[in-house]
């Protein structure tokens, strides 16, 4: 219902600009007020968006994660050893059927490939370079 009387306010300042020749500061005020939060949303919505979507990817890098964490873990139950790369996981070596599925996309929300290392005392860390497609920046995504 807003949106509507902004778009109102603005086509009545523009009929009351072109028009009569009194009142002219008066539709100037109403064209600015309506067309205010008019503007207002070509800002705010594509902003909305990106955080909608930044919100998917996140979720989704978190998904792979864990399920690249749990096939890093049987791996390391049958081999004795955690893979090097999310690659060992969708391979069939050591006689054992691939962990994760080979047809099923392993990159992180954003496209990006994820990196695997063993960090302090054994742990697997499993690492998603975020949104800035950079690793070991503030906005990766890690399983600890």
């Amino acid at each position: 219902m807003g949106a509507i009387l902004c778009v109102v306010a603005v086509l009545l300042g523009i009929v009351g600009l072109i028009g009569g020749k009194r009142g002219k500061g008066m539709a100037l005020a109403g064209l600015i007020l309506g067309a205010l939060p008019i503007v207002g949303l070509g800002i705010l919505v594509p902003s909305s968006r990106r955080n909608a979507l930044t919100n998917q990817n996140e979720g989704l890098t978190r998904d792979r994660i864990r399920s690249i964490e749990t096939a890093a873990a049987a791996y390391q139950v049958r081999v004795g050893r955690y893979p090097n790369s999310v690659e060992d996981l969708k391979s069939s070596a050591y006689g054992m059927r691939p962990l994760l599925d080979p047809k099923k996309p392993t990159q992180d929300g954003w496209g990006n490939e994820f990196q695997l290392r063993i960090v302090d005392g054994g742990f697997l860390e499993i690492r998603s370079a975020g949104a800035d497609g950079a690793m070991n920046t503030d906005d990766d995504i890690v399983n600890r």
